[in-house]
């Protein structure tokens, strides 16, 4: 009967984060149940699971017939690289997801596709060179650590479960990410070139980042690794430019490498992440006919930073305060 038809219900690891809000908000929009797996659930919010990111446990049991698993769970990178840090931003990406695996052999009924987060940073930092999913890893802290993501991911992967990677660029969103930092410092005047300036800047919006997990939950062609990120990369240079042009700030000061060392040495941030980069396209996503709703970043910026986003902004503040 119509009535027995069962709800689709998607479990996503990390989904109380900037990502995982995103995504989640997307399927609660097509009627879809959202499960959350977190380390602080919420006593108010029934979709709210606790989790300890690292072992199997009576979670497990909301795995059991769910239409996907998404893991977005990962430790900030933005912060001193001391080996307490790195530590953490690699066991929290591996740790989380040999659990999930492990889980997954413990299910009867398991779901139809895992979507893995992972990093564009696999690629490294060459100057010049454009990647995609044809490209090899590169070298470094980041590189490593994508690849120790993945390899767990692969070691628990089952032939009946559709696994999907997404190595993700820098998302733009006024919701999260490093965009609102850029900004601030846009507006007060300090928007100019960022050490060399010549540094890749892969992004995507958010508009797009959320609708390429939907399409990868949802479409069964889709499997194995791509690259989340817009068709244009720009230099970082080009895209201060364009975030100054469209918060109407005529001049932005240049900050070169040493004075952005100092100043995330202070704030306890990675310099690493605004002066170095990488030029990351998307070969499989336009192969297999993707079309981003955002290809351009003077379209992309604009959107948010448009009258009519700014207005919706405040008011989610007012409402968050009232």
């Amino acid at each position: 009967m119509a009535s027995e038809i069962r709800q689709r219900r998607v479990i996503v690891a990390g989904g109380n984060g900037f990502l995982g809000s995103l995504l989640r908000h997307a399927l609660l929009g097509r009627g879809i149940a959202v499960v959350v797996l977190t380390r602080s659930p919420k006593p108010d919010n029934p979709a709210d699971v606790g989790w300890d990111a690292r072992s199997v446990g009576e979670w497990k049991r909301h795995l059991d017939g769910a239409d996907a698993i998404v893991n977005l769970v990962g430790r900030s990178v933005d912060c001193v690289k001391n080996p307490r840090n790195r530590n953490e931003i690699l066991r929290s990406r591996v740790d989380s997801t040999r659990a999930i695996g492990m889980a997954l052999r413990e299910i009867e009924q398991r779901p139809r596709v895992w979507l893995q987060m992972s990093t564009a940073h696999a690629f490294g930092d060459p100057p010049d060179t454009w990647c995609d999913e044809r490209s090899p890893l590169g070298a470094g802290f980041a590189p490593i650590v994508a690849q120790a993501w993945e390899d767990e991911h692969r070691k628990w992967s089952s032939p009946e479960i559709r696994s999907v990677v997404l190595r993700t660029s820098f998302v733009i969103s006024r919701r999260g990410g490093a965009l609102p930092t850029l900004a601030c410092l846009a507006r007060f005047g300090l928007g100019g070139r960022i050490g060399t300036g010549r540094q890749g800047v892969s992004w995507i919006h958010e508009v797009d980042m959320t609708r390429i997990m939907e399409r990868t939950i949802f479409d069964s062609s889709m499997s194995g690794m791509y690259v989340a990120t817009a068709p244009t990369p720009v230099s970082m240079q080009d895209f201060m430019a364009e975030l100054r042009r469209a918060l109407h700030v005529p001049i932005g000061l240049p900050s070169p490498a040493w004075m952005v060392r100092v100043g995330s040495a202070i704030l306890q941030k990675d310099p690493d992440l605004a002066l170095l980069g990488r030029y990351c396209v998307s070969h499989r996503l336009g192969e297999e006919g993707f079309r981003f709703r955002y290809p351009g970043l003077r379209a992309a910026i604009d959107s948010l930073f448009s009258p009519r986003t700014e207005n919706a902004t405040l008011r989610r503040a007012v409402n968050r305060l009232s």
